[in-house]
């Protein structure tokens, strides 16, 4: 079973503020961030597949991502320069993942001596090479994006081109990959990620005050990195375990379009939540979809429409959207433990606990897992 440790773990992603040396007109999270880089890895993957023929291997992608997400967490405080720097010492880097390891794997040991092993492999750079090269691509076309908004707000500062010229040297590292040439040659697909990159800026919750603030973006990564561990856990096939996740990290991608509205608010009305998801099916096809490759479209409209209900096996639906419910438990479980307390929270918290204290989902007991927060 998973463990409170974990699932707290992965939310510390959100109170960690990149760019907290330089003017920033918004916050810019680390969870935004590599939910973001998340979303580029598979845009970049789809365009390999697409120029090439070969076809990638998105456990591998997935897993990637997750074990960097880990690092990041445990080395919070390593500003980027010095992070490289260490890197280039091949004896420091080691100690450094070694003991980012020993942090981690008390935490993730519940998952499986094989998963524990491939995250020690990954960050010893054993495994995955072209996977790696996939999200290394990612995560500096986002460290790029992030860096522009830096720059508008203050083109003149403190080593600003220094900065952009070492973005500039490291991108370079990825221009042989086939998805990046065809990214940054696709107009299209680049305003699709621009548009995923609008939902950090959606604060869920946004009518109360809470901590830490989650955005949609961050939301997202968080319900596809629990349905990767629970597809994990129960010993998911390939194909189920990759639509699980990407179902999760793409099922608010509507809510670009209407923003973030709560349940209540939904089921105020009488036919209200069924206007808003033809809505949102209308406004997808017509702005959205049309971004993206003819070839790609089913799937992401799998992974976006009527949330998780166009999933072939219902169970697998079943098990994502636990994971969504499980996020919203959690959010609001952290801002009542951070002393906030309102009414909405507590609905929230008690009413989440109780529509889960005995169910089974795919073999997860998360009534056991609600029951390790009390």
């Amino acid at each position: 079973m998973i463990r409170k440790s974990l699932l707290l773990k992965i939310y510390q992603a959100a109170s960690m503020q990149r760019w907290n040396d330089q003017i920033r007109p918004v916050e810019l999270s680390e969870l935004d961030k590599q939910a973001h880089k998340m979303i580029v890895a598979y845009v970049l993957g789809k365009c390999h597949e697409r120029a090439t023929g070969e076809e990638i291997n998105w456990i591998e992608i997935i897993e990637a991502g997750l074990f960097e997400f880990f690092q990041r967490i445990v080395l919070t405080d390593l500003k980027p320069p010095l992070f490289y720097e260490i890197k280039e010492n091949k004896k420091k880097y080691e100690e450094l993942n070694s003991w980012v390891y020993d942090k981690m794997s008390p935490i993730i040991s519940h998952m499986g001596k094989n998963f524990c092993g491939r995250f020690k492999d990954y960050l010893a750079e054993r495994i995955y090479p072209q996977s790696r090269k996939i999200v290394g691509a990612a995560h500096f076309y986002v460290t790029k994006w992030e860096f522009d908004i830096i720059e508008r707000a203050n083109p003149n500062g403190y080593l600003i081109e220094e900065i952009k010229e070492n973005i500039s040297e490291k991108q370079k590292q990825y221009a042989d990959l086939a998805g990046m040439k065809e990214l940054l040659n696709s107009r299209a697909l680049k305003d699709f990620i621009d548009i995923c990159g609008q939902l950090r800026f959606q604060i869920r919750w946004s009518h109360l005050y809470r901590v830490p603030k989650t955005s949609v973006l961050g939301h997202m990564l968080i319900v596809a990195i629990f349905s990767y561990l629970f597809s994990h856990l129960v010993g998911a096939g390939k194909i189920r375990t990759v639509n699980n996740y990407f179902t999760g990290l793409f099922h608010d991608l509507p809510e670009v379009l209407t923003r973030d509205i709560i349940n209540p608010v939904k089921r105020s009305v009488e036919g209200l939540d069924s206007l808003i998801n033809e809505y949102e099916r209308q406004e997808m096809s017509r702005r959205i979809y049309k971004l993206i490759p003819e070839e790609w479209q089913a799937e992401i409209r799998m992974y976006t429409e009527n949330e998780f209900s166009n999933i072939k096996d219902i169970r697998d639906g079943d098990l994502v959207k636990a994971s969504d419910d499980l996020a919203a438990f959690i959010e609001a479980y952290l801002s009542l433990k951070n002393g906030i307390q309102t009414e909405d929270f507590l609905f929230a918290k008690y009413n989440l606990r109780n529509q889960y204290k005995s169910k089974v989902i795919c073999g997860i007991d998360f009534g056991e897992i609600y029951a390790d927060f009390d």
